[in-house]
Formats: C-alpha cells, structure tokens, sequence
C-alpha cells in the first residue's frame, strides 16, 4: 500500500510543479486561483514528484520516502506559519495548511501505514498445489 500511496505523491506532485508553469491554470502567482506558487514552489513539487515516483519504481524505500517527505513538509508548513510565509519560496495560508495535511499522510505512511505481507497457506493436509 505505501508502494501504491507513492505513485498517487508522484503522479500528482509532478502534475502540481508542471501545472505551476502553465498560465490560465496559474493567474497572479495562483495555481488554481488558491495557492501561491512560483518558480522555485514548483521546482519543488517537480523534485518531490520525482522522488515519489523513484519510490514507487523500488529504487528505494517508498516508506523511507513518506518519512523523509513528511519531516521536510511538516517542516516547511511550521516555517510557513512562523515567517508569514516567506521562505525560500513564498506560501499563502492555504499552501500552509495544504502541507499540514500533506506531512500528516506522508508521515502516516512512512511511520503508521503496516506493511503489507503475503500470507501464505500451510502446506499439508487438504493442501494443493
């Protein structure tokens, strides 16, 4: 399932960094006319896209992904609230709260989310192969 959850991150964290750059769905800095973004913000969601999806393909732990993912975007929303939202890229309220929800999921899958184990049959009586 974490496996799983990783492709849906990337699929969508990519979507977001690309979708940043495109005018009409981004107006006056706003993707979505709702979250501030900017170059740098959508850097970002490409990279942790991206990551995501290395995850997803097994090139690492897509557990060690969700809890490394969740401490840097719990990290990011507490900066967001403490400055104002001036970081190394600028954030509004609902980005903030927006990376609250992200890092409690991500932190959830990383450290909570049991892992899931193939249940084998015992061999013997009424057993077949």
């Amino acid at each position: 399932m974490v496996q799983k959850l990783a492709w849906v991150f990337g699929i969508v964290l990519l979507a977001v960094g690309v979708l940043g750059f495109v005018p009409g769905i981004t107006n006056d800095m706003l993707l979505l006319g709702i979250f501030h973004v900017d170059m740098m913000h959508n850097i970002v969601h490409i990279v942790s896209g991206l990551a995501a999806l290395a995850a997803a393909w097994g090139m690492y732990s897509a557990r060690l992904y969700f809890q490394v993912f969740g401490v840097i975007y719990g990290a990011v929303a507490v900066l967001g609230f403490v400055t104002g939202g001036a970081l190394l890229f600028e954030t509004n309220m609902a980005d903030n709260l927006l990376h609250v929800v992200i890092a409690a999921a991500a932190l959830y899958a990383g450290f909570m989310m049991k892992t899931e184990t193939v249940a084998t049959a015992p061999m013997g009586m009424g057993a077949t192969m």
